[in-house]
């Protein structure tokens, strides 16, 4: 079996992706075919391709898509031919009409969720659960900082937060994007490029400053992040899209009041199979009681994943973007 794919042979800008047509083999022992209908489109792509984390070359790209089981390999029970299933983790490859893939990453999908949804909402929606329900818990009357609110994950978030009674605060670069994030459960949304969100941080804590801060940001955020912290607060850094944090003395938390500081990742926190499954449930169980709703704002299709990239990075997109094989 044929199939349409992205790879590129060297890292930089998006201009280097190439759409190719590759010979898929037969599932083996562990894996399965699985026919894309949906993909999903993550920051983290842009950091395989640019290679800000390096890969061996070439290389494919995408953690997530939905789509139909066409075969699985020996040792395969929790998924047979004919079902619909949506994945989010390594290894890169989702950029593609098919693929042969390790089988422990996918989960059936409820008959409810739509393909689209899936794709759109798997890594992020994943994502945001392991962030606000396993990296620090966030509780009823909790107040926290959001930043990238009107992002994919930033908009689950939102919605997420205030499921749980939780006061989010949330930051974007535009007034579009505040207003959107604004509809998606932020109590209070700061526009960065027009106003110093650390002192609306501090106003609206009454100079508390939060518990938490979410920053998939990086460098530019980074310093003033720190500084909307309470005591003891927690520095959550899960991306890099104005660049890595540059090294920095652990000084500096004891000096803004024995913070703490953690680099997450979904692979870490769903890297067993029954993480990986009662993951998936709490992001399904809250999409369907329509707790949550993803949006997908802006759709592609495979072979124009380079304008897609050129969109994301140049800031261009909101909520959940999907590629259509």
């Amino acid at each position: 079996m044929k199939a349409k794919v992205i790879q590129f042979d060297t890292p930089g800008r998006a201009g280097v992706m190439k759409l190719r047509s590759v010979e898929l083999g037969k599932p083996k022992a562990g894996e399965a075919l699985v026919r894309h209908t949906a993909i999903g489109l993550n920051y983290i792509d842009t950091y395989h391709r640019s290679g800000l984390y390096p890969m061996p070359l070439p290389a494919g790209l995408g953690l997530e898509a939905a789509g139909v089981v066409e075969a699985v390999g020996r040792g395969v029970g929790h998924v047979k031919a004919g079902d619909r299933v949506a994945y989010a983790g390594g290894p890169p490859g989702a950029y593609a009409e098919a693929r042969v893939m390790p089988a422990g990453q996918l989960v059936k999908l409820p008959k409810d969720i739509s393909d689209e949804q899936a794709a759109a909402m798997m890594l992020q929606g994943m994502t945001t659960e392991y962030l606000l329900c396993r990296t620090f818990k966030v509780r009823k009357g909790d107040t926290i900082l959001f930043h990238a609110a009107a992002g994919g994950v930033g908009l689950i978030a939102g919605q997420w937060a205030a499921a749980i009674g939780a006061t989010a605060i949330g930051t974007a670069g535009t007034a579009a994007k505040c207003k959107l994030a604004k509809a998606h459960g932020y109590a209070h949304v700061i526009n960065y490029d027009k106003q110093d969100f650390v002192a609306g941080v501090r106003r609206l804590t009454k100079g508390k400053g939060v518990p938490v801060v979410y920053d998939s940001i990086g460098k530019a955020t980074f310093e003033r992040s720190l500084n909307c912290l309470a005591p003891l607060g927690l520095m959550v850094s899960f991306g890099s899209a104005s660049g890595p944090i540059p090294p920095f003395d652990p000084g500096v938390l004891a000096a803004r009041g024995s913070l703490f500081f953690t680099r997450p990742s979904l692979m870490a926190y769903n890297a067993t199979r029954a993480q990986l499954e009662k993951s998936a449930r709490a992001l399904f169980k809250m999409v369907t009681s329509g707790k949550i709703k993803i949006e997908i704002n802006q759709t592609y299709a495979l072979k124009d994943a380079v304008k897609a990239h050129r969109d994301l990075e140049g800031r261009k997109t909101t909520g959940s973007t999907v590629l259509l094989p």
